[in-house]
């Protein structure tokens, strides 16, 4: 009996190498996604420093709101 050309030994066939194709989607997915977050740590480390706020004298440290 050959099986090599059985439906089932086709099919079974087709579902393995679907999964590995999905194992290999998932891994670039995943080396995609770990790449964008280095780059984004390194924009938003690349950002300056806001200054910092008024600690003495009388601009900057007060904030007059009417309503």
């Amino acid at each position: 009996m050959n099986i090599a050309n059985s439906p089932s030994v086709n099919v079974a066939s087709r579902y393995a190498q679907a999964d590995t194709a999905d194992a290999v989607n998932m891994l670039v997915l995943r080396k995609a996604m770990d790449q964008q977050e280095v780059t984004a740590a390194a924009l938003i480390n690349a950002l300056p420093q806001p200054p910092a706020l008024a600690t003495e004298g009388s601009v900057g440290r007060n904030l007059n709101v009417y309503a």
